[in-house]
């Protein structure tokens, strides 16, 4: 069937579209129907369905007698390790930590907090948690103490799984002291620790509270699969809210069982037994649905990778990884090759390796610029894939269907909407707007399956953050347009279109413009407060390795280039040259904080930020700018 075929079943019949999705999964009983509409605007799917998640990702495919097949592969080049993991060993792993929690008194609907590196014990507590129906909130390993604890008041953990340390390029994150800042800080305590020690680092334990991982499980029964109902959570994600308290994005068991698959091969193009690479991380949402769970669900292998795309040693590691493995699917954030192309402009280092496996690319996370995405397709010859979706979604939004119909590629669109989103943009009165237009990007209810049903204990603040604005929506946060042939474009958050002198203009089109300068490797563009106009543009632009341009020249191009590209109406005159952009951990440029160093605005050192230090050297720059700009305490 085309795109549009499939489309089209998905939005005249969703029930019975996703009804057939749903055959591919192992019940222990089906849903007597697919939708549940009766508490709208709040649906649910497959809702008194009988089913387990690890026993999809993993117990099915050794009874289907594909034990021996590998499941993970730990692919480390900051320990400079590679292990492979098969099918039989993970399930006999998971197995067994499952086996240690419930004999701790872990009981289906419990919370366990997972608070670990890139290692593939990550994955193993996942669906431990997974196969007991204990509900898992994974935290970024290295989160600062105070953040770490706001998750486990609101989560109320039973227990809390963590590695003793993380290692980054030239330096040991010790896990454990932070672990115990965290828990004295917070209110609520968990039962017991379970630490899983690593050589690097190996951390003091608590006697009575924390276990040794290996320790924990000797002697314990191995669990079995426990059914849970479909709308049961299979974890609570937390994500950054705008009131600075982070919101527990929950995923329901049955449509994230149904959805993950589905994407697999619809979307990545991959059959079971392929090897499947998201560059990300276990604490971010695509390291839940593209590193642990979709691929194991739909039989794949998957790589569990620690290290960076460049400094592990160099800018060719991910050729590296990808040439090794044989990795057919390749997901990661733009910014990844944004930091590639700047040490290796030339893409010199591509061509030590065989990357005759790889057939496709995928991007997320961040706008993919025009520039990025030509070097890419030039450098690799294979088609580069962006497209779009969000931790509360769990999965795509809008992409292009390369395993059911490859569709033609727009650069700076990530293509179209898939089967079951509704996608439309609305003006601030919640009015269709016309192609071209650039407005809120909301989704028509109800979502598909897997998508978030409500937040952690928060229902009203769901109701008001997400269905509130636009009813009978949801609203995305994201602003754009959709062009005459139904392409979907993400130009910025909502937050990020800025008015300058009554001209609503979009800071990611002036970002495409400066990314597209040959001396530019990174920008950004935010909107800064202005007496005249309302708002400014102000460009951040890092230069490329081996630039030879000045910085004033540099300046002026770019000045000049938006000018030209967007027009007068922009008022683009500050162009600000810096050595690095402030990002959270996942590669997201921290555009809201910016704006608050520019404006003098206290702000709050943002939980998932890469490097504090960097946000001092913008207050430098934009002090030298002539900008109010404030240090942080």
């Amino acid at each position: 069937m085309s795109y549009a075929e499939v489309y089209a079943a998905a939005a005249n019949d969703p029930e019975g579209f996703w009804a057939v999705q749903a055959e591919a999964i192992d019940w222990v009983r089906p849903a007597s129907k697919a939708l549940w509409d009766e508490n709208a605007p709040l649906y649910e799917w497959f809702k008194d369905a009988k089913v387990n998640t690890c026993w999809n990702a993993v117990d099915r495919h050794v009874e289907a007698g594909n034990g021996d097949r590998t499941a993970l592969i730990y692919d480390s080049p900051v320990t400079d390790t590679i292990s492979k993991t098969s099918y039989l060993e993970l399930r006999d792993q998971t197995a067994a930590l499952a086996g240690a929690l419930q004999a701790k008194g872990v009981v289906a609907g419990d919370r366990v907090i997972i608070y670990m590196p890139m290692i593939p014990q990550a994955i193993v507590a996942m669906l431990a948690c997974a196969r007991i129906g204990a509900v898992h909130s994974v935290v970024f390993g290295g989160f600062a103490a105070s953040e770490l604890a706001v998750r486990i008041d609101d989560a109320t953990p039973k227990a809390i799984i963590a590695g003793s340390c993380g290692i980054e390029p030239g330096r040991i994150v010790e896990y454990k002291p932070l672990l115990d800042d965290a828990i004295n800080i917070a209110s609520h305590k968990p039962e017991f620790c379970v630490i899983y020690q690593r050589e690097q680092s190996v951390a003091s334990l608590i006697t009575g509270r924390d276990f040794e991982w290996n320790d924990v499980q000797s002697g314990v029964t191995p669990a079995e699969c426990v059914p849970v109902s479909g709308d049961h959570p299979a974890y609570i994600l937390y994500t950054s809210g705008t009131t600075g308290q982070p919101k527990g994005v929950v995923r329901p068991t049955a449509g994230h069982l149904v959805a993950l698959n589905w994407t697999m091969k619809n979307i990545y193009n991959v059959d079971p037994g392929d090897v499947f690479w998201a560059a990300s991380d276990v604490g971010w949402v695509v390291g839940h649905s593209y590193i642990c769970y979709a691929p194991l669900i739909h039989g794949n292998t998957t790589i569990v990778f620690e290290g960076k795309p460049v400094g592990t040693p160099d800018a060719g590691t991910f050729w590296r990884v990808i040439s090794e493995h044989k990795v057919k699917s390749f997901f990661t954030a733009p910014t990844a090759f944004r930091a590639v192309k700047r040490v290796d402009p030339a893409g010199a280092l591509i061509k030590d390796y065989d990357l005759s496996s790889l057939e496709v690319v995928y991007l997320a996370g961040e706008r993919a610029d025009p520039d990025t995405i030509e070097w890419m397709q030039d450098k690799l010859g294979v088609p580069i894939i962006d497209h779009w979706w969000q931790t509360e979604t769990g999965y795509t939004i809008a992409g292009n269907p390369m395993g059911l119909e490859a569709l033609p590629v727009k650069i700076g669109s990530p293509t179209v909407p898939m089967p079951g989103y509704d996608v439309q943009i609305l003006d601030e009165g919640g009015h269709k707007m016309a192609p071209g237009q650039l407005g809120a990007i909301a989704i028509k209810l109800p979502l598909p399956p897997g998508t978030l049903p409500t937040l952690w204990n928060a229902e009203e603040r769901f109701l008001k953050s997400y269905l509130t604005t636009f009813p009978g929506y949801y609203e995305t946060g994201d602003a754009g347009m959709i062009d005459e042939d139904g392409y979907l474009y993400i130009m910025a958050r909502t937050d990020d279109v800025i008015n300058v002198a009554g001209h609503r203009l979009s800071t990611g089109a002036m970002e495409e413009v400066l990314a597209g300068h040959p001396d530019v490797a990174e920008c950004a563009v935010i909107g800064v407060s202005d007496p005249l106009k309302g708002q400014l543009p102000l460009g951040f632009v890092c230069l490329n390795s081996g630039s030879e341009k000045s910085e004033s020249d540099v300046q002026t191009e770019c000045i000049a280039r938006v000018r030209d590209k967007i027009g007068p109406v922009a008022a683009f005159k500050l162009v600000c040259v810096i050595d690095r952009l402030p990002k959270t951990r996942s590669g997201k440029i921290l555009r809201a904080t910016m704006v608050s160093i520019a404006d003098g605005k206290d702000y709050k050192m943002p939980a998932t930020i890469d490097d504090p230090a960097i946000l001092d050297e913008i207050s430098d720059a934009l002090r030298g700018m002539g900008y109010p700009a404030q240090k942080t305490d």
